[in-house]
């Protein structure tokens, strides 16, 4: 087993990393930008390297920096967490050719699912359901006849995205020629690479996905699937495991479909497999990534499978320790993403100072974070606050105890999401499980708006509150001095103590 591990990473993954390997009796070692100089996971590791400023394209994306860390402390093996290296297959490769274990697939997994046209044509061939459209990048031409081949709407995807980005819906003939501009241009910015995809759009899909782990001796398990259908942006902001729309017989259909597109690359760590189920019941692989998701905790508290500890093993060369037949799922758990931002304004970021911070606990609480009270949620990176997580008997329970946990949440300084994540945990559709990937957009949004007041009513009530105050305001600075006390705006009732409304 590894005596050292350094974590190429920031915020919550790396205290999450750093708990595991501390449990493992295996050191550890941060890096930080100076942005992170006093951030929690610097605090928490038992040793620290800078690695230059703030922005992320001068400190945690330099491969060269991260290399030069490990070897500094002596690390036998780096944990990439997720975002930043943890899906760049030349930094798997990098770490193979200096002798460092890279915690995580090799770099022929990482580019084969990494690039979508690649993945796609893969995973076919291995029986996996797929998308209609492009086995492959488009140019313009191409993307208009196909487009008509298979009907509008169609989605355009970035080949080489994620992560939500890089994605546009196209509904109609006309809007196609923007489209592909717009998306190019977003895609070459984001990636690296403006080639294009062109996909069937799949209606008021559900998204699921699977959970897989793979040995360097021929063992994959599915270790249970979650449900990440409430997306803004195409982003999840709540999962939950087991998925509510899935019932065993495709559970079990969805974890071989899982383990057969894992197999297809020869997978080995930690993966997931992404799906789009359709409203009527058809289901098609969507992508696979490459690396510890963000919502992993819900499946560690169905399961009870240690993920981050099995991929540990696995790097060192060890057998998974879990056999298929030995994953069983218990209860229900639910994870919202708190962030610093504002829902009411289309989630803008909200970085700042932590001016208080009181964190929820409790039976079935868990509370994955990278934050304390004082710290200052820098500018240049994801502003997610913590991970928090709960688990119930059954999905009602666990929906209580989310509702619970998120009243006893206090986050002061900085605008959060838990307001909205509350008004979700009350909102009829989601406690049914009736929801899509438009849920926030099409749904919820939409029917808060509907409760709104209109603006008018809005003024009318202001102006007549307004037209009181200053009639009341008159009249007591019109009362005789030594007729009744002091001036106020109250009337009382004979009986003492008693306040009775103006």
């Amino acid at each position: 087993m590894f005596e050292k591990v350094l974590i190429a990473n920031r915020g919550e993954i790396a205290v999450r990393v750093i708990r595991a390997l501390r449990e493992m009796g295996i050191r550890s070692a941060a890096v930080h930008s100076e942005a992170d100089r006093k951030a929690l996971h610097v605090l928490l590791a038992d040793e620290a390297v800078p690695i230059g400023p703030a922005p992320a394209s001068e400190s945690y994306l330099v491969m060269e920096k991260i290399l030069d860390a490990a070897k500094k402390v002596g690390a036998q093996a780096i944990h990439p967490g997720y975002g930043f290296l943890a899906e760049n297959a030349a930094f798997s490769a990098a770490c193979e050719d200096a002798g460092i274990a890279f915690i995580g697939p090799g770099p022929d997994a990482i580019t084969a699912m990494g690039d979508k046209a690649l993945a796609k044509t893969r995973v076919a061939a291995a029986g996996v359901p797929v998308v209609p459209g492009s086995r492959g990048p488009v140019g313009d031409a191409e993307a208009k006849k196909l487009a008509k081949e298979i009907g509008y709407p169609v989605l355009l995807k970035a080949a080489k995205g994620g992560g939500g980005k890089g994605m546009r819906a196209v509904r109609a003939e006309k809007e196609l020629a923007s489209a592909l501009k717009l998306t190019r241009g977003e895609a070459k910015s984001s990636f690296g690479s403006d080639e294009l995809l062109v996909e069937k759009l799949v209606e008021r899909p559900r998204h699921v996905e699977a959970q897989i782990l793979a040995d360097k001796h021929g063992r994959t398990v599915f270790v249970g699937e979650r449900e990440c259908s409430v997306q803004r942006r195409h982003q999840k902001v709540i999962e939950e495991a087991p998925s509510p729309s899935l019932g065993d017989d495709r559970r079990f259909e969805f974890g071989d479909v899982a383990v057969k597109a894992a197999a297809a690359v020869g997978y080995v760590n930690a993966g997931t497999v992404e799906f789009l189920l359709a409203p009527d019941g058809s289901y098609y692989f969507l992508e696979m990534n490459t690396r510890l998701q963000v919502e992993h905790p819900i499946t560690e508290m169905v399961t009870g499978v240690d993920i981050v500890k099995e991929q540990i093993r696995i790097a060192a060369g060890h057998p998974l320790s879990i056999r298929q037949e030995e994953v069983k799922q218990t209860g229900h758990a639910i994870e919202c993403r708190v962030y610093a931002e504002d829902p009411d304004n289309n989630f803008m970021p909200c970085p700042g100072l932590i001016t208080s911070l009181r964190t929820p606990g409790g039976p079935g609480v868990r509370d994955d974070s990278g934050v304390f009270e004082g710290f200052e949620i820098p500018i240049y990176y994801d502003p997610i606050i913590s991970k928090l997580v709960t688990w119930g008997k059954d999905r009602q329970e666990a929906v209580a105890r989310m509702r619970r946990a998120l009243n006893e949440y206090v986050v002061t300084g900085v605008k959060t999401t838990i307001p909205f994540h509350i008004r979700v945990m009350n909102n009829r559709h989601f406690l049914e499980g009736n929801f899509d990937t438009n849920f926030i957009e099409k749904v919820f949004f939409q029917e808060e708006k509907q409760r709104e007041l209109p603006h008018y009513e809005v003024a009318v009530i202001a102006a007549a509150i307004q037209l009181y105050l200053d009639e009341r305001k008159q009249a007591i600075a019109q009362r005789p001095v030594g007729t009744g006390g002091p001036a106020s705006m109250w009337k009382y009732s004979t009986r003492p103590g008693t306040p009775k409304n103006p």
